[in-house]
């Protein structure tokens, strides 16, 4: 794992609108945005990659809240409960590198930056549902602290939190 680069974006963004609907669709501007005001934008590069010829398997983009001039209704869910909080606003891995501990590995290293901050929020969405990432994130040690429509109820996510 490593800090993104610009050169990383244009993988970044195709692996993230190769998600849809696990996560919401970007554009070019929208993940330009994040790398200026990102907490921590990491990405993984495939282990066995010849140099020079990287190959991105994941990454994971995390904001601190409140405070950001982010139009996400559920970073606004966070921010109308907490004061102070750390928020994996998208995580995606190669589907070909599932397994590998590379989800936990982001969160952990996002935990481990997280500056006096107290709690890690995420939310997964329950319709369309994401079983997957609903039991790594129980399986991590996070609590459901509720849910809300989103795209006018073609959405249904869960908004969970962890102690840090």
């Amino acid at each position: 794992m490593r800090p993104v680069t610009e050169a990383d974006l244009t993988t970044v963004l195709a692996m993230n609108n190769a998600a849809v609907p696990a996560v919401n669709a970007l554009e070019a501007d929208d993940l330009s945005w994040f790398a200026d005001v990102a907490h921590t934008f990491l990405v993984a590069d495939e282990p066995s990659s010849p140099v020079g010829r990287v190959r991105l398997v994941g990454f994971l983009i995390g904001l601190e809240g409140p405070g950001l001039a982010y139009g996400s209704i559920n970073y606004g869910w966070f921010c109308e409960r907490y004061d102070r909080f750390l928020y994996v606003d998208r995580v995606v891995v190669d589907q070909a590198a599932w397994g590998l501990g590379l989800g936990r590995a982001f969160y952990t290293a996002f935990a481990a930056a997280s500056d006096g901050h107290t709690v890690l929020c995420a939310e997964v969405n329950v319709v369309p549902p994401n079983e997957r990432s609903l039991a790594f994130h129980e399986r991590f040690g996070f609590s459901s602290v509720g849910e809300q429509d989103t795209e006018g109820g073609a959405k249904r996510v869960r908004m969970l939190e962890l102690a840090l």
